[in-house]
C-alpha cells in the first residue's frame, strides 16, 4: 500500500490534469491490520475509500463449496468489479494485495497506456509485472516501446491490471462470472478479453509480484 501511494504520489505530480483516486477493499482482516491500513490511507493527501466486505451478502451469488480462501477472493474481486462500475474514472486499476510497486510504476503506466491506446486505435490492458510464467511457453510475441519502458504483447494474465471502463463495461457479464465461480483458469474471462483487445506487460517489471511462483 505504501509503496502504490508513493506511486500514485509521483504520477500526480506528472499528471496535473489527472486525478487519482485509492479503493481499498478487505474481507475479515484482523482490527490491527485494517486500522493500520486506514492510517496509512489516511495519511496519504489522496482521496481514497476503505471497504470492508460482508461475506454473509456473497453467500446466494457465489456457487458454494469454495475454500475460505477462494470464498474470499472471488467476492472481492466481484466487489472491486461492482466499485469499478459506479466510477466516473475513465482508466480503472485493480490491485492484489501482494505487488510492491516501484515509484515510477503508476507514471510509466498512464503514458504507455495513453501512446498504445492510439497505436492500437482500442483499449488496453497493462499489467505491472514481467511474469516468468509467461516465459514457459514458445509463442510468437510483440516488443513497443513505452516511455521510458519496452512493453511485450502477452495472452494471459493474473488480475493485478490496468485498463479502461470502457473494456469492464462492455465486458461485465463475463467478468462477472470470476465473482461467482471458480474456473479453472480464474483468470479465464480476463484471457478472453485478450483475444479483441491488447495485454502488455513491462520488460523488466515495475512491480514485484510476492509470490513464489510468479514472482
Amino acid at each position: 500500500l505504501r509503496s502504490l501511494i508513493k506511486s500514485i504520489k509521483k504520477a500526480s505530480l506528472e499528471f496535473k490534469d489527472i486525478k487519482f483516486d485509492l479503493v481499498v477493499t478487505d474481507t475479515n482482516s484482523p482490527k490491527e491490520d485494517t486500522d493500520k491500513i486506514k492510517e496509512i490511507l489516511n495519511k496519504s493527501d489522496i482521496e481514497n475509500k476503505f471497504e470492508s466486505i460482508d461475506l454473509n451478502k456473497f453467500k446466494d451469488k457465489i456457487k458454494p463449496g469454495y475454500s475460505k480462501a477462494k470464498f474470499s477472493n472471488m467476492a472481492n474481486f466481484y466487489t472491486s468489479l461492482i466499485i469499478s462500475k459506479k466510477q466516473s474514472a475513465d482508466i480503472i486499476y485493480f490491485v492484489e494485495d501482494d505487488y510492491l510497486h516501484s515509484e515510477d510504476a503508476i507514471t510509466e503506466m498512464v503514458f504507455a497506456y495513453e501512446k498504445f491506446n492510439t497505436i492500437f486505435s482500442k483499449d488496453l490492458i497493462l499489467l505491472p509485472t514481467d511474469y516468468p510464467y509467461l516465459y514457459t511457453k514458445d509463442e510468437a510475441t510483440k516488443i513497443y516501446l513505452g516511455e521510458k519502458y519496452h512493453w511485450r504483447l502477452v495472452s494471459e494474465s493474473l488480475v493485478t491490471f490496468m485498463t479502461s471502463k470502457k473494456i469492464i463495461e462492455e465486458n461485465y457479464n463475463n467478468l462477472e462470472k470470476m465473482g461467482i465461480e471458480w474456473i479453472d483458469p480464474w483468470e479465464k474471462p480476463l484471457h478472453d478479453i485478450y483475444n479483441s483487445n491488447p495485454c502488455l506487460s513491462p520488460v523488466p517489471s515495475l512491480a514485484v509480484h510476492c509470490a513464489n511462483i510468479n514472482s
